[in-house]
């Protein structure tokens, strides 16, 4: 019997838009609209947007909500004010990784997650069997929707169409409100995953449409997962399943810094040791020399020998030229010379910070 597809509340928006529908964990999704290269411009230069809508959306309430969140995730949930976001994980007791997600406290007593659509069920079954807190979870996924706007003008946009513009407008990073965005009544929180400033707003699936077709309206260009996955490259971020997994610790992916050093918590014994001790591999960057890109898989060659494998790779548009993130042995600096397999053919490449867009320090 074959999987149901599932469709996000912006399915006929996208194929009215002339989106190429595909699957993508589970759902029917815009992988493009017209040029994936011109879809990646757009949010660099001024705002695109995305339907992220298949991503979950979970809320929690309890008296013991925040015990629960510091016990089956790495950061410091503690270190929250109300209306307040971060990026976290949520470890294995083995001290790999069941997802990385998104945490935000609306009060003492009321959480929110964002976690992977691919990952959707296994997270909700492994939070499930964790609460020993009486904790309340409720999936939310289904009756709403989520909309990313990004790019260098897209929060001013937003602002733009809110009732109240300057609650928009005066959040910082990672800060949420609730509010009336183009009539329709959202959750926004001021992040996203190009390296771009924007808002991530969750609002009822029935709102979703005429939302959209406002920002549409308002000049944001529609997006889809392809040219999300050359942004969220570009700006050096993981994605599960790539840089991520349930095995690998995170430390060797570069992520000591949603992991707390002073809590305990589930796989914090492992992940403590990974720190102090060091990972075999550690994930780098590589820019190529050329507007070729590896296949995931391809080896990564320092002097004719293997040093590890390639985990993603994109054409970045805005750089002109390939990147890619490998695990590579931990000895190979960032500046070394390598080649990389691209289906048969050693390609001069170098290793070098898997932050592709950040500015050189003076």
């Amino acid at each position: 019997m074959e999987a149901t597809i599932a469709r996000t509340p912006l399915y006929d928006v996208h194929v009215a838009a002339g989106g190429k529908m595909v699957p993508f964990a589970g759902y029917e999704m815009p992988v493009q609209y017209g040029s994936i290269i011109a879809e990646t411009q757009a949010v660099r230069s001024s705002a695109g947007m995305f339907d992220v809508s298949h991503m979950a959306r979970l809320k929690f309430t309890g008296d013991r909500v925040l015990e629960f969140l510091e016990q089956i995730t790495t950061n410091d949930v503690s270190k929250l004010a109300n209306m307040e976001g971060q990026y976290s994980l949520l470890p294995n007791p083995n001290g790999g990784c069941v997802d990385d997600i998104i945490v935000y406290r609306i009060s003492p007593t009321e959480f929110r997650m964002v976690v992977n659509a691919s990952n959707h069920a296994k997270d909700v079954a492994w939070i499930k069997s964790q609460n020993t807190f009486g904790v309340t979870i409720e999936d939310q996924t289904d009756a709403t929707a989520m909309i990313a706007v990004q790019g260098p003008i897209a929060a001013d946009i937003v602002a733009n169409l809110a009732s109240d513009p300057a609650s928009f407008a005066g959040l910082s990073f990672f800060g949420v409100c609730d509010g009336v965005v183009a009539g329709a009544t959202v959750f926004a929180a001021r992040s996203g995953y190009t390296g771009e400033d924007g808002f991530e707003l969750i609002c009822d699936a029935e709102d979703a449409a005429e939302l959209w077709t406002t920002l549409k309206e308002n000049g944001v260009s529609e997006c889809g997962l392809g040219s999300r996955d050359i942004l969220r490259v570009e700006a050096g971020l993981p994605l599960y399943g790539h840089e991520l997994n349930d095995e690998l610790s995170p430390m060797a992916a570069g992520l000591g810094w949603v992991i707390s050093k002073t809590k305990s918590f589930v796989g914090s014994g492992p992940i403590n040791q990974a720190r102090a001790e060091g990972t075999p591999t550690k994930l780098q960057g590589i820019r190529f020399e050329s507007k070729r890109f590896p296949n995931i898989g391809a080896d990564v060659k320092v002097g004719g020998a293997v040093v590890g494998q390639v985990c993603s790779g994109v054409y970045s548009p805005t750089l002109g030229c390939g990147l890619a993130f490998a695990f590579l042995n931990s000895d190979v600096k960032i500046g070394t010379a390598c080649e990389v397999d691209l289906r048969g053919k050693d390609e001069p490449a170098t290793v070098v910070s898997k932050r592709f867009m950040a500015k050189p320090k003076a």
